[in-house]
């Protein structure tokens, strides 16, 4: 995909191509971002860019918990915290700590595409599991699936790639369930939330934290969304207060950070976003793109749900082949990504995050293939 927009870009120019396929940023981080930045380069601490213990800098993991105690009522302390490099470091430094040969970690479809490589990186089994026709795991499926293997369940929330955010009541069933199934095996079972979007989040909607309904809950995250960081890999893993053996745990999470090759969280980064905990960037420039490109396609008679948070659309390809349908789009110099690669055939995927001009030029291709395919 990625070549082929290149190469779609080198032969009709880049302003031409209206590319919606990879979720990076072009929002700016904050002033606040450059303002700490500025500051640390003019007056650097001494022995800034040394080694430093492995799950980060006290100061920093302590600023964090602090932040999480005011936002979810539970008292996080810095013990609780370990930094890592970005969601996907802190997940697969989760799983490694976890996983035994041949465990189960059960996912919900649609799913980002690597979580099937991070759980087999380190000998687990996935399980896809299906999700309703609004996008939310389905519980029923969920109690059938949990077995004797079963070590972890992974959430996504708002999602990548439905923006779909998990309501209080389907995160407190969720919970229940786990509850009762980890008594029923005599086994842990954990509780992973992937919450990189947490923060871009719509319509007023009060994110459902999950600390409340489930102690065996560990949350991985990372700043590269609500600070525009992507490129910086710096997030953390916060581990629940009250989990069983929670200090063991945190020192598996800590090892595993350093042999799987992280070795700790960037320095620089660490420094900054200590000071960053309560900053977000603008959360009113993507809904108003989102608005702007959901009312756009819904009038063309696409078949969308309106997302509650993160940066993407998922709406229904207009035809049954979906990987058939994105090239047609590319036809059109529009990129999206086909959603049997979410593990969600006959969908595709559209990032937002792009500068209105991209936005507003994408609209003739949809447009023009919404009527071949009669649309509306």
């Amino acid at each position: 995909m990625f070549e082929e927009g290149a190469e779609l870009k080198e032969r009709h120019g880049p302003e031409n191509v209206s590319d919606l396929s990879l979720g990076n940023p072009v929002t700016e981080p904050p002033a606040e971002f450059h303002r700490e930045l500025k500051r640390l380069v003019e007056n650097p601490p001494a022995g800034m860019h040394r080694y430093m213990a492995n799950a980060g800098y006290a100061e920093t993991r302590a600023a964090v918990a602090a932040q999480l105690s005011r936002e979810t009522g539970i008292r996080f302390t810095l013990d609780d915290i370990v930094m890592a490099c970005g969601a996907a470091g802190a997940l697969n430094v989760v799983l490694k700590a976890i996983l035994n040969q041949g465990d189960e970690v059960i996912i919900f479809a649609p799913y980002f595409p690597e979580y099937v490589n991070y759980i087999e990186n380190h000998g687990g089994v996935a399980r896809v599991l299906a999700s309703d026709e609004q996008f939310v795991p389905r519980l029923d499926i969920l109690e059938g699936a949990l077995g004797v293997k079963a070590r972890a369940v992974v959430i996504n929330s708002p999602n990548n790639p439905t923006g779909v955010v998990y309501g209080e009541d389907f995160i407190r069933k969720l919970g229940g369930l786990l509850r009762r199934k980890a008594a029923q095996f005599g086994r842990q079972i954990f509780l992973i939330s992937d919450e990189a979007y947490r923060r871009i989040i719509y319509d007023g909607l009060k994110y459902p934290y999950i600390w409340s309904h489930y102690e065996q809950s560990v949350v991985v995250t990372s700043h590269s969304k609500d600070l525009a960081l992507p490129g910086e890999r710096i997030g953390y893993i916060a581990v629940h207060p009250d989990c069983h053996q929670r200090e063991e745990l945190v020192a598996g999470l800590i090892h595993c950070n350093r042999v799987l090759g992280y070795v700790n969280a960037p320095a620089l980064m660490q420094h900054l976003v200590r000071w960053l905990q309560s900053v977000t960037v603008a959360i009113a420039d993507y809904q108003k793109k989102r608005d702007f490109l959901y009312r756009h396609l819904a009038e063309m008679g696409y078949s969308v749900i309106k997302p509650g948070g993160a940066f993407y659309l998922f709406p229904r390809s207009p035809i049954e082949d979906d990987v058939a349908f994105v090239r047609e789009l590319q036809r059109r110099l529009v990129l999206t990504v086909p959603g049997r690669g979410f593990g969600t055939p006959g969908y595709f995927r559209i990032a937002y995050c792009v500068d209105d001009r991209t936005l507003e030029g994408s609209l003739d291709g949809f447009r023009r293939a919404a009527r071949e395919f009669n649309l509306g």
